[in-house]
């Protein structure tokens, strides 16, 4: 099977201005996600769709390759997913043909480890009922002990189906674990995408992960910075 990484990097970040180029422990975020998906052994090509010729530009010195600029119209921030993926697909088809996968790789999870990259692929492959593979990591609260609003404005365990609350405060074992997506890897079907109109769709396997920070916050990038001190190797596998 061909296989290509393929990273989004918009260039109109709000939160964080220019977020994807600005540096975590001496190197810019997009370069964390590079470099995973260049140690990776099953990944045959590492694309990275940008709206930016500067992010274009910085992302071949890196080592990836940037062969088209993504337009405007679906580079903004109500732009889904399933945009530039299929912008993708189509220059693919109209170069040289689609890959069988596309490996998501968001830059805003930086720390990866490259052979868990390479254990999602394969995890992937061998399952020929699966739609996708998302990671995900177990919430540290399950989330049917959180809350929502109720129509006239109390609060409400999420799902339930009434608005009292005293079950939330059983022990958290008592709860099924919930997951959330947490960017680490995606894999998607090429086949899949282009026969469904969907990037994900309804038999999506879950890949576990451990827990893992994804980038939102100026702080964000403080405690990233933390914990690189703390464990020097998670660049190490990368840079070295």
């Amino acid at each position: 099977m061909s296989t290509v990484a393929l990273i989004p990097a918009r260039s109109g970040s709000k939160g964080v201005p220019h977020k994807n180029i600005k540096h975590l422990g001496g190197h810019s975020l997009i370069d964390w996600s590079i470099k995973a998906c260049l140690k990776s052994k099953l990944i045959d090509r590492v694309i990275v769709s940008t709206d930016s010729p500067e992010y274009a530009e910085l992302s071949v010195k890196l080592g990836a390759e940037a062969p088209f600029l993504r337009p405007g119209l679906i580079a903004g921030d109500r732009s889904t997913d399933y945009d530039f993926v299929v912008h993708a697909l189509d220059w693919f088809a109209a170069n040289g043909g689609e890959p069988e996968l596309l490996v998501h790789i968001r830059p805003t999870t930086p720390y990866r480890i490259p052979a868990l990259i390479d254990t999602a692929i394969e995890t992937f492959r061998k399952e020929s009922r699966a739609t996708a593979l998302r990671s995900v990591h177990e919430m540290s609260e399950s989330a049917y002990k959180t809350f929502e609003l109720a129509p006239q404005g109390q609060l409400k365990r999420l799902g339930a189906e009434n608005t009292a609350l005293d079950a939330a405060n059983n022990a958290r074992q008592q709860f099924p674990a919930t997951y959330q997506a947490n960017g680490y890897v995606d894999v998607l079907s090429s086949r899949f995408v282009r026969s469904h109109g969907l990037i994900h769709g309804d038999w999506v396997m879950p890949f576990i992960t451990p827990p893992v920070i994804e980038v939102d916050t100026a702080d964000d990038f403080v405690h990233l910075e933390f914990l690189l001190a703390r464990n020097p190797e998670i660049a190490h596998q990368l840079f070295s």
